[in-house]
């Protein structure tokens, strides 16, 4: 929001000054600071109008109107990010501060939600057993295991929505009416919500030749048990930068060897690497497909996505990496699980400041 600093005021403006001023700026919220513009508290029209109610005069100063622990972001954080906290704490508006308190921007509900609206269709993996995070899952599927108040499920179609995707297809197999019952057609959430049942265990990319429709643009892959901040805006533009029949976002993986790892020339010892860390890419389950590729895979039958790859590359096909700076998690055991619940405020909340 370019015009933030319209609405600012100092804590001793009388309360009559910030009726105008969130009047007049059109912003619905002053933003009240001190000589070093610190933001110190804001002022929404429910405070004016509850001021009123208690019949305080208008010249009262404004530091007693005043919300003095307003909810804030850095201006580095992601628009996901902030957009989940105005829904999870019913708020117009966040403030964006620096590391020392001072007012920096303002981000609105009405410009987070005005993202263009992509076409392109998202596809969600959610059929999985979750064997290995027994015993949460034996009466709930793994993508609507709550982490952070939410399904993961919810929080991964939510940070979709947020780049402005809204076509969904969830392939679902175990207990699927837990997730057919949650997120209905999508309409809770001003998108769409189609539905492919596997009748048998697919692999991650089997059931892609279930889906009722060929999409006409290139769309995503997803596996339901993630949670990262990837911006999938991007992650799309990427795939078709690269002019890439499949994309598949990768990420870094260090593996340190416990020993020392000896180096020879025959029977000479030539070197010593105690406990070398290595580093790799290793497949984050986040993938984007051209149209075209379907054809590729079999029908009905168990397919897994990396089994895709292999073939596009045997046949020479452009294939591309795209590799996460961004959080991501991959929820596959319970020691995943509680460090998913650990980390959730920190990645995909923001903390109240004073």
């Amino acid at each position: 929001m370019k015009k933030w600093r319209q609405g600012l005021i100092r804590q001793a403006a009388p309360l009559i000054d910030a009726i105008r001023l969130i009047d007049e700026s059109a912003l619905q919220i002053a933003l009240v600071v001190d000589e070093q513009e610190h933001l110190v508290g804001t002022i929404t029209d429910g405070d004016i109008r509850r001021t009123l109610l208690e019949q305080l005069p208008l010249d009262t100063p404004v530091s007693r109107v005043m919300c003095s622990t307003p909810m804030t972001a850095r201006e580095t954080d992601n628009n996901a990010s902030v957009l989940a906290m105005m829904h999870s704490h019913d708020i117009l508006h966040i403030p964006l501060v620096d590391d020392a308190g001072r007012l920096v921007g303002l981000r609105s509900l009405k410009e987070l939600t005005s993202v263009p609206e992509q076409d392109n269709m998202v596809v969600l993996m959610a059929g999985g057993l979750g064997t290995r995070l027994r015993p949460l899952t034996e009466n709930c599927p793994k993508p609507m295991l709550n982490i952070g108040g939410k399904p993961i499920l919810e929080t991964i179609l939510e940070n979709f929505i947020a780049h402005g995707f809204r076509r969904f297809t969830m392939c679902v197999n175990y207990m699927a009416d837990i997730i057919k019952n949650h997120f209905g057609d999508g309409s809770r959430w001003n998108s769409h919500i189609q539905y492919v049942h596997e009748s048998q265990r697919m692999g991650t990319a089997g059931a892609l030749s279930l889906l009722p429709e060929t999409p006409e643009t290139p769309f995503f892959v997803m596996n339901g048990d993630l949670l990262t901040k990837t911006n999938f805006k991007q992650l799309i533009d990427f795939h078709t930068q690269k002019n890439s029949l499949a994309t598949m976002c990768v990420r870094e993986y260090e593996l340190q060897i416990p020993f020392g790892v000896v180096h020879t020339d025959g029977e000479r010892l030539t070197a010593i690497d105690e406990k070398p860390m290595h580093n790799f890419f290793v497949n984050a389950g986040i993938y984007v497909l051209n149209p075209d590729v379907l054809a590729m895979i079999p029908k009905g039958g168990f397919f897994d996505m990396p089994d895709l790859f292999k073939m596009l590359i045997a046949d020479n096909r452009m294939t591309a990496c795209f590799p996460l700076r961004e959080y991501w998690l991959d929820i596959g055991r319970l020691d995943d699980f509680q460090r998913a619940e650990a980390e959730y405020v920190s990645n995909f909340c923001m903390t109240l400041k004073s």
